[in-house]
């Protein structure tokens, strides 16, 4: 006899009524519908880099397996990690973290979930500005948090000022969470904006700040510039949040770090010990060799993705109905398509929305993009260009021939 069918569900927690599944896992996982019906699809989804790991990374995870480097290893992560962790601030940011400040988790989504969670009591105030990643506010949600949502326009590079920061802030403000370079508009904080958001928040003690810099390796104007580098008086409060995911493109790794206080990390690791009691042994080695070895594969990367970039928005640029601004760090573009709202499809049917125009790209173009509603904007959509160049001109065309149609 089955029971699936036949007893009643278990009620689920309310705090699962809240959130909604991750917009681009769902985009991916319809891609991968269609192409498993057969459809060619052009996927603009995508967060993660094509390229393989580079060799002599994987080279090291294979001689972990090879070696036994197959167990549990200490909650905060294994000292040849950390150690790397530490000299990888030293010489590319100018920061001094100690070991006991560095946590590594598995991906760079478990330290910021971890931190809300240890910080958040209930209706706390955690500021997002706008465009943010899909899974902020869910994250904040799901610990009994209240996000706060402060827009970025266009008109400002899609990045917040201090005015409005500190317009946000209120005596339940718990943490400023900051995306940098960011996903999914590639705006990128430079030195003079960092400082007048810093001093903000050094009026307001009680507030902390997290900064998510996955992508600080894709800055492509101008070199990254970490908070702390700008004011180290709020090393108390900051948590820097990192990967190994993008820049060595190891996402399947599932391999993120975080610096910060003392008492916050071990707060962090202390939950991970209850959770998932550590990362992968495995990819920690090749982590290590990640960030001590040669970088030269990071440099390669972004000049291949600057291409990319330029490629793209020129593409997108010549468009009518779509104005693409050009990133400045990451590897997405974020076209406004407020120009394609209201016209008529050849079906007949009208473009509403953001969403609408998504779902007229991948049926008429056979090209997968995500909404800019998901990233707390409408009016936008997203478009990886982590993708091979050839691709990127196929399906910017496909595009084109779909806008053209249009009424």
């Amino acid at each position: 006899m089955s029971t699936t069918d036949t007893l009643a569900p278990v009620p689920l927690a309310r705090k699962m009524q809240r959130i909604k599944p991750s917009a681009s896992m769902m985009a991916k996982k319809k891609v991968e519908t269609l192409r498993s019906e057969g459809k060619k699809i052009i996927d603009f989804t995508i967060g993660e880099p094509d390229l393989k790991t580079p060799a002599h990374i994987a080279q090291a995870g294979i001689e972990a397996i090879q070696n036994g480097c197959t167990k549990y290893t200490a909650t905060s992560g294994i000292p040849e990690l950390l150690r790397a962790i530490k000299e990888k601030y030293q010489r590319e940011n100018k920061l001094d973290f100690a070991l006991d400040q560095l946590v590594v988790g598995t991906g760079a989504k478990q330290l910021i979930f971890s931190a809300l969670s240890v910080t958040l009591d209930k209706d706390d105030e955690v500021i997002i500005p706008a465009p943010y990643w899909v899974s902020y506010p869910d994250m904040v949600l799901l610990n009994d948090g209240k996000p706060v949502i402060l827009e970025a326009s266009e008109h400002n590079g899609f990045k917040m000022t201090a005015e409005s920061l500190e317009a946000a802030i209120t005596d339940r403000t718990k943490w400023l969470l900051l995306n940098s370079p960011n996903n999914p508009s590639g705006s990128l904080y430079t030195e003079a904006e960092l400082r007048e958001i810093l001093a903000v928040l050094q009026r307001y003690p009680h507030v902390l700040l997290m900064i998510d810099e996955i992508y600080e390796h894709f800055s492509y104007e101008q070199d990254y510039i970490s908070p702390l580098m700008v004011n180290s008086g709020l090393g108390a409060r900051t948590l820097l949040i990192n990967g190994v995911s993008k820049a060595y493109a190891m996402t399947g790794w599932r391999i993120g770090y975080a610096a910060g206080p003392a008492y916050l990390i071990k707060a962090i690791s202390t939950l991970i010990s209850q959770t998932t009691s550590c990362a992968s042994e495995i990819s920690q080695k090749a982590a290590a060799t990640a960030l001590s070895g040669d970088q030269t594969c990071v440099r390669e990367t972004t000049a291949l993705y600057k291409k990319r970039r330029d490629t793209m928005v020129a593409l997108l640029s010549d468009i009518p109905g779509l104005v693409c601004p050009q990133p400045q760090g990451a590897f997405y573009v974020f076209p406004n398509v407020q120009g394609l709202l209201g016209k008529t499809t050849p079906s007949g049917k009208t473009l509403s929305n953001d969403l609408d125009i998504v779902h007229y790209f991948l049926d008429a173009a056979g090209v997968a993009v995500l909404d800019g509603t998901a990233y707390g904007v409408p009016g936008y959509i997203r478009l990886s260009f982590a993708t091979d160049l050839e691709t990127i001109k196929i399906g910017c065309e496909m595009l084109s021939q779909a806008c053209s149609q249009l009424k």
